[in-house]
């Protein structure tokens, strides 16, 4: 049985971090996952490899135990031993060998690693269920090894921008991480900048059978060129043609979702703000409710005026 090196499979450095030996496990285990790696039976490999290197190295307990018990297992071999012949229950018999091996006591194996287990033979002759054999030495020897804790996996976040107008109707977009792997995901109507959308189990995969994390979506509304959004309210500028103010009458106002006519009373002042009930956004918690539509009509001069035109103002002026 082969020494399997575990900060090797990580690809980090044996000084590394608990934080960046987690981050180097997410990395490689999105990208070796089974669901996403065409090759079945490598990802199967490699994700258990994964899954044993991060269950060993990101707990400080497990990870001084394997660094130790590795540099004995790397001494015994250089030394010239047989594979088959180590004490793998650390029970050490340093008057025969002369490796200096510490014996491991079976209750120190049960307090550490509890009982039970099936991963691979290294991991298992570290850290899995209780199990007796015959020593090379023909001495019995009781071995301990480790039932794997469920670890529910780590929650990721994600930004997504999308548009006011897929902020009110609501949309889907498919993400698509490493490896190939795609989500599905519905976002709401009502979503506003920094609204999270939670995706159950798309986060980080568990081990050892432990539930995958959740992903959390951070939104971004893009500004729009028209609308002026706050909160579940919206806020437009309509221009007006000055006739209208003066004389009264009707200005079409494109709402966000349907154009709406709006009564405009004659004598109407210039940068007059009207509020239109429930033609904003929709609620988050109850989209069927919506925010207020504030319309501010801005006046429209004529460019050119004709030399009559020009006479009937100057009559008006003088009139007033």
């Amino acid at each position: 049985m082969e020494y399997k090196d575990y900060y090797k499979i990580l690809g980090v450095d044996r000084k590394s971090s608990t934080q960046e030996i987690k981050k180097a496990y997410r990395k490689l285990a999105r990208k070796y996952h089974p669901d996403v790696t065409s090759d079945d039976n490598v990802a199967a490999g490699k994700f258990q490899d994964l899954n044993e290197a991060n269950e060993v190295l990101s707990d400080p307990e497990k990870r001084k135990e394997y660094d130790r018990l590795g540099s004995q297992w790397q001494q015994y071999q250089h030394s010239g031993g047989k594979p088959e012949d180590f004490n793998w229950g650390a029970r050490a018999a340093a008057d025969q060998q002369n490796y200096g091996y510490r014996t491991v006591k079976p209750e120190e194996f049960e307090e550490l690693f509890g009982a039970g287990g099936h991963y691979s033979d290294f991991f298992t002759n570290l850290f899995g269920g209780a199990d007796r054999h015959q020593s090379h030495d023909g001495a019995g020897d009781q071995r301990f090894y480790r039932q794997p804790r469920p670890r529910h996996g780590e929650d990721l976040e994600h930004s997504l921008q999308v548009s006011l107008h897929e902020a009110f109707s609501g949309t889907q977009r498919v993400l698509e991480w490493e490896g190939g792997r795609k989500i599905d995901v519905k976002i709401p109507p009502g979503v506003n900048t920094g609204s999270r959308v939670r995706l159950k189990g798309q986060g980080a995969m568990g081990s050892a059978g432990g539930e995958a994390g959740d992903l959390f979506l951070t939104i971004e509304v893009l500004p729009d060129k028209r609308f002026l959004r706050d909160k579940d309210d919206l806020k437009l500028t309509v221009p007006a043609d000055l006739f209208i103010l003066l004389l009264g009458g009707k200005l079409a106002v494109p709402g966000i979702d349907r154009v709406v006519n709006l009564p405009i009373p004659p004598g109407t002042r210039n940068g007059r703000v009207f509020r239109l009930r429930g033609l904003g956004m929709p609620k988050l918690k109850h989209p069927k409710q919506r925010g207020d539509l504030y319309v501010t009509v801005e006046a429209v001069l004529p460019e050119k005026l004709t030399a009559k035109e020009k006479a009937l103002v100057e009559e008006w002026k003088s009139i007033h």
